[in-house]
């Protein structure tokens, strides 16, 4: 078994939460993992990217070469596009529609679509209203990780025990909520 992917977005959107909950799921599994992030202007509101290597066999580096991630996972659409290179030809990127604008020429939304929609095999996910469905948007991202849950070998019951692990803390109100979004974004997914 062997998974590479990219989890993009910006900073303050949730991507180490994400790269955190499926390492920890990878490791109750007794799988080897890599994981290196980018972190864009240090701030809210800065590129952040996470290289994510998963495999039942010895991994040799933290980053993803060209051409070789199963998966981007991008919480903001417009980042999706911006690793594309890394992209396999048999690759899939899984955003949320909802823009991030944070740049004053942000892209037209609906070039962005079509761009995203026409560079690879997709899944576009209104994560922003499946977080509010779960209670709160700062469940935004665990949404979009269930989302893309099916691309990462990883069993859904495997991923739903790290959550639980990875918020214990926080109470089992926050435990649940995050549970929620996570299953709504399974069952949310829209090509």
């Amino acid at each position: 078994m062997q998974r590479n992917l990219i989890i993009a977005g910006v900073g303050g959107q949730g991507i180490l939460t994400i790269a955190s909950i499926i390492d920890l799921a990878a490791m109750n599994l007794g799988l080897n993992v890599k994981q290196a992030e980018v972190h864009g202007m240090s701030q809210r509101g800065g590129a952040v990217e996470s290289h994510l290597r998963i495999s039942s066999q010895e991994i040799f580096s933290d980053l993803i070469p060209l051409g070789k991630a199963g998966l981007i996972l991008s919480i903001e659409p417009m980042e999706s596009l911006r690793y594309l290179p890394f992209l396999s030809p048999a690759g899939v990127i899984v955003t949320a529609t909802g823009p991030y604008k944070n740049i004053a020429d942000y892209p037209d939304e609906t070039a962005l679509m079509t761009a995203i929609r026409s560079s690879a095999s997709h899944v576009l996910v209104d994560a922003g209203a499946l977080a509010a469905e779960a209670g709160s948007a700062k469940v935004y991202n665990v949404a979009m990780l269930g989302a893309a849950s099916p691309y990462l070998g990883i069993e859904q019951s495997e991923l739903e025990k790290a959550i639980g692990m990875f918020f214990s803390l926080k109470g089992e109100e926050i435990v649940n909520m995050n549970l929620k979004a996570f299953r709504l974004g399974i069952d949310n997914r829209t090509k």
